[in-house]
């Protein structure tokens, strides 16, 4: 005999546990959604991409629109995933580590000019970068520290200043020097995080005769690791997708992000030239090899970086 007492006791929590599987089923859905779409169309031929008939499931399943797009005349893939690597993913690795080290200094020490640098960080998270693009590229094309060389310059009568425009310090040089792109963000969630690390764990390793370089490097950095995870996803992901400074500092041999934002042109020419193929599964093939590097970093770290959110209490 059912213990009615029971039913009506568990019940609630029953239809709770439904509701909240299928929000839960809902969501997962609306973000799964994209990338089943990408992916089949991305494998479609061009006869099945102009099959109404066709869907989700393919009559044919072919890599030739991955093939195309990753051709010279498309994407030209692998030279571009290679500037990718050289610029950006490089300098997202200067960015962590710079940031990491100037959120410390501005975390612990006491200095004069500490109260300015916090400004000028926070300038940096609610600046937008499009505002500054046409001063730093003035500056990295004439490339010159406080006006020194120009002085010099005008003093032996020769320009002195390097241009580095279409060179991978365009790059490198601010992200070592925590002024790259989202760059306040990144010193923002280190230095929140120094604040909340023990100071007697410095302080034991001060006594023990650490430096300063040498406690940031074998204590503090260690046991930042939830900051750690979220800067180098935020960063790799940023400066990857990131194509409004490469394509306005490169001239020639653009990353991927680049190469995808002008890949409708791309394709626009090769019609002009009477080469068939389908625009969409193009666009799309093209879509899945760019993001098919994030995902696949992405899953690497998802654990680590979903922990990390939870312990930094990041959100958003």
């Amino acid at each position: 005999m059912i213990n009615k007492y029971r039913l009506k006791r568990k019940a609630p929590n029953f239809l709770f546990g439904i509701v909240r599987y299928m929000v839960l089923i809902g969501f997962a859905y609306v973000l799964v959604y994209p990338f089943i779409f990408i992916i089949i169309n991305a494998l479609k031929t061009s006869r099945d991409w102009l099959d109404p008939t066709v869907q989700w499931v393919p009559k044919e399943v072919s890599l030739t629109n991955i093939n195309l797009v990753m051709g010279k005349e498309m994407l030209n893939y692998y030279t571009s995933f290679f500037s990718t690597l050289r610029n950006q993913i490089v300098a997202s690795v200067f960015a962590f580590f710079s940031c990491a080290v100037i959120a410390y200094g501005l975390a612990r020490f006491e200095f004069t000019g500490k109260k300015f640098l916090c400004a000028v960080m926070i300038l940096l998270i609610l600046i937008p970068d499009p505002m500054l693009m046409i001063a730093r590229y003035d500056n990295m094309r004439h490339m010159d520290f406080l006006g020194i060389l120009g002085l010099v310059g005008k003093v032996v009568g020769k320009e002195i200043r390097p241009n580095i425009i279409d060179k991978p310090l365009v790059f490198w040089l601010p992200s070592l020097l925590g002024t790259g792109l989202k760059n306040g963000l990144y010193i923002y969630i280190f230095m929140q995080f120094f604040k909340g690390l023990p100071k007697e764990l410095e302080e034991a390793a001060w006594i023990d005769g650490a430096g300063p370089w040498k406690t940031f490097f074998k204590i503090v950095m260690p046991s930042a690791g939830a900051a750690s995870v979220t800067v180098l996803v935020f960063a790799v992901v940023w400066y990857y997708n990131d194509y409004y400074q490469a394509q306005m500092f490169l001239s020639s041999k653009y990353p991927i992000s680049v190469q995808l934002a002008n890949l409708s042109t791309n394709l626009t020419s090769l019609a002009a030239q009477g080469i068939r193929f389908a625009d969409g599964a193009i666009i799309l093939a093209g879509s899945f090899v760019t993001i098919l590097p994030l995902l696949v970093f992405f899953l690497v770290m998802q654990k680590k970086f979903v922990q990390s959110i939870a312990t930094c209490g990041i959100v958003g």
